[in-house]
């Protein structure tokens, strides 16, 4: 999956940068997930510190716009984030495993 960054505003308030960006895949619209790994490892960030906020792919295209804020901490993401954004990014699952 191919990756392109469309624009990044600064946001120094909340420690975050927020990013539009653009995949190109060649099968179904790729999972949140795997967009996170593939963003993150593209700006040389953990996944724990991009949170993927929406995809948005077109019937029939092989494209994906999408929108994610990119933390400069996991803490950072922690504080900030609302708790269902965290779920579905898969952050914070470790930390709640290990307190039950």
């Amino acid at each position: 999956m191919d990756v392109k960054i469309i624009s990044e505003d600064e946001n120094p308030m909340l420690r975050r940068t927020d990013i539009r960006f653009e995949t190109t895949h060649e099968d179904a619209t790729p999972s949140r997930l795997s967009v996170r790994d593939s963003l993150a490892a593209k700006l040389d960030k953990a996944s724990e510190e991009v949170v993927v906020h929406e995809l948005d792919t077109k019937f029939g295209m092989r494209k994906t716009v999408g929108y994610a804020k990119v933390y400069d901490t996991a803490a950072d993401a922690l504080d900030v984030e609302q708790d269902h954004m965290l779920e579905r990014n898969k952050i914070g699952d470790d930390a709640d495993a290990e307190e039950a």
